[in-house]
């Protein structure tokens, strides 16, 4: 019998291993796209509800609100689509995004700091008539 080992690898050459992706990162994914979707399909009832049963306020403020909640689907599409990508291809970065959700937290900020001002200035007008 020979003393050399069965495994030899030629000096100053890594051995490349497949890594293993498991299903729980695929479904982390999914389960985030899906709480992004839950929270547009409340901002779009809530838009909804200003726009069938509000003034014209409110029909302002459902537009923004629409928009807000248009922005995030796509927002939230865009990034599912990014993250299954560098899963599939077994990326090795972080999957984190700092500034997407801060964007979409100052439009909504935004949105409801428009339907204060815009509710109080009306409310002003029809006082001092």
């Amino acid at each position: 019998m020979s003393s050399q080992p069965l495994l030899q690898s030629a000096p100053g050459k890594r051995i490349a291993l497949p890594t293993r992706v498991e299903p729980k990162v695929f479904f982390a994914n999914e389960r985030t796209f899906l709480s992004y979707l839950n929270f547009t399909v409340l901002l779009g009832g809530l838009a909804i509800g200003l726009l069938n049963f509000g003034d014209a306020v409110g029909r302002i403020s459902a537009g923004l609100f629409t928009l807000v909640a248009m922005g995030t689907m796509v927002y939230a599409l865009v990034t599912f689509h990014w993250r299954a990508r560098s899963i599939r291809l077994r990326g090795q970065g972080g999957f984190d995004d700092r500034v997407g959700p801060t964007v979409l937290a100052l439009a909504l900020a935004v949105a409801v700091a428009v339907n204060f001002v815009l509710r109080v200035v009306s409310g002003r007008e029809e006082g001092g008539r």
